[in-house]
């Protein structure tokens, strides 16, 4: 069951740049960390896919074991784990995540 929910993970998270595991969606997001991600991503402007854990308990608890992170929301960059609203939000405010988007060649400089 586990590598079959990895196998979809992985999937997720190869086949679109950015990807936000979150509660809800980025139109109604339905926790307020998962809120703040996505204003941040927003306010970037760069585009991401969202999944909304709460309508998949596979992919619910399978996130959290396949990043050993407990918590949602949780980012990724071209399949990288980046981390959850405090680390990307930290990111933003610094402007190492804008930094990090500009790299990877997801925002222009």
């Amino acid at each position: 069951m586990e590598n079959v929910v990895f196998d979809r993970i992985r999937k997720q998270i190869e086949s679109d740049d950015i990807v936000l595991y979150m509660k809800g969606t980025a139109i109604f997001p339905q926790c307020g960390f998962s809120a703040a991600t996505v204003q941040i991503l927003s306010q970037i402007g760069v585009p991401f896919k969202d999944y909304n854990v709460l309508e998949d308990s596979d992919i619910r608890e399978g996130i959290k074991q396949f990043t050993n992170w407990p918590t949602i929301p949780q980012l990724y960059v071209k399949g990288e784990f980046i981390g959850g609203c405090d680390i990307v939000r930290e990111m933003f405010e610094t402007g190492e995540l804008q930094e990090m988007l500009e790299e990877k060649g997801l925002i222009a400089a």
